[in-house]
């Protein structure tokens, strides 16, 4: 196995534990705490939100020090970072406590993106399949963290449904650290060579001011409001399951499972897009995805038991697929040396606004229920299709190659 391929295993599996670690709380406060702090459900998530802030403003000092320092130091930091704080979230004994821990998980969680991303898409032509594989860990540590929190609230507790990522993600950081020194030679050989600067130009498309700053704001627009629905999705799936397949889930074991087999199985959408946007108009890939959002979060208003599950999924897929789309237009639109910032910049409207969702979640829930909250995510994704609309038919839209890069 060449050292690329054990550095794009390194950084899957950070971004796994990224998401996974970020939504251990989600299943814990639907299926256990809100019984055992004597809380309801809508009291008791608002105290994530501190958390989700930090994921997206600490993004941007994260993706600074990135490009100005070194990529690979900063994924060490977050792999151990966010091992050990969540590990001590394990022992927090009140909201607050919790909501201390998971504010800290926030702000080492917030370096993957504008890192991780950047260094899988350095060096690539065709970004779209390996973002789509990656993103594809992603959702399996969103899907995994409602099969192993569900199951090990049962079996053993829901502390250690913190304890037991905290401890793989510091392994990994330890073996990750041990990678990169014993790697340094070859990248400073990359460097001598000149091989390096041929990766960092790979990809990067020439773009007039004007159109840059036309694709800039759609990717900044669908990502702020994409954001929301992403969140609201992933955060609440186990607490809409939780009401809605009562006659085939009655325990946080089978509730969790169905979550994880809707994130699983929809997460692979990811491969199917990214192939498509690097050999068609992300254009027209984009605007069918957020159509088909819209359509599906309308049919499951009102639906409950295998008709849920089944919408869901479909929501899901469409949902998961979108994620690829605007990291492949950055990628082809920004130099490397800046695109870890560029990156940070995506990561932190999508992450802070995010971080709305979950105050959106519990309001919505406890005035009208979820339908309410489907409503708005239809109304949300419709106003991301006729964003997607106005992408201009330039190469970075069209994924047809242009010859020299982007100054």
């Amino acid at each position: 196995m060449d050292r690329d391929r054990i550095n794009f295993f390194f950084l899957n599996m950070g971004h796994f534990l990224d998401h996974f670690c970020m939504l251990v709380f989600a299943t814990v406060a639907a299926l256990r705490l809100a019984t055992e702090w004597n809380m309801t459900y809508a009291e008791l998530i608002p105290y994530a939100t501190p958390g989700f802030v930090a994921f997206g403003v600490c993004a941007i000092p994260a993706g600074w020090l990135a490009d100005k320092w070194s990529r690979e130091g900063m994924m060490t930091i977050f792999f151990v970072g966010i091992g050990l704080c969540t590990i001590l979230t394990a022992f927090a004994d009140t909201p607050l406590e919790i909501g201390m821990g998971l504010f800290t998980v926030g702000v080492f969680a917030a370096i993957y993106h504008p890192v991780g991303i950047a260094m899988v898409v350095h060096g690539r032509e065709k970004t779209g399949v390996p973002l789509a594989v990656n993103g594809i860990f992603g959702n399996m540590g969103v899907a995994a963290a409602a099969l192993v929190t569900g199951y090990l609230i049962d079996t053993v507790g829901w502390r250690s449904a913190f304890i037991a990522p905290g401890v793989l993600a510091i392994a990994l950081g330890l073996a990750y650290a041990a990678f990169v020194y014993s790697d340094r030679h070859a990248r400073a050989a990359d460097i001598a060579s000149g091989a390096a600067a041929k990766k960092a130009a790979a990809g990067t498309l020439t773009l007039d001011r004007a159109t840059l700053v036309r694709v800039f704001s759609i990717i900044i627009f669908s990502t702020a409001v994409g954001g929301i629905i992403f969140q609201s999705t992933t955060f609440a799936l186990p607490k809409i399951f939780d009401e809605r397949l009562t006659d085939i889930a009655s325990t946080a074991t089978a509730v969790g499972g169905y979550a994880f087999l809707v994130f699983a199985l929809a997460a692979f959408a990811q491969l199917v897009v990214g192939y498509l946007v690097d050999r068609y108009s992300v254009r027209v890939v984009f605007a069918a995805v957020a159509g088909f959002q819209a359509v599906f979060f309308a049919i499951m208003l009102n639906l409950t038991g295998v008709a849920a599950l089944l919408v869901a999924f479909g929501f899901m897929l469409v949902v998961f697929g979108q994620i690829p789309i605007n990291d492949v237009l950055v990628a082809r639109i920004t130099r490397s040396e800046w695109r870890s910032r560029i990156y940070a910049v995506r990561y932190i409207v999508t992450l802070s606004v995010a971080a709305t969702a979950v105050p959106i979640i519990a309001g919505v829930h406890s005035s009208w229920g979820f339908s309410a909250l489907f409503l708005v995510m239809a109304g949300a994704a419709t106003l991301i299709f006729f964003a997607v609309l106005l992408l201009p038919r330039t190469a970075a839209v069209t994924g047809r190659p242009a010859a020299a890069p982007a100054e």
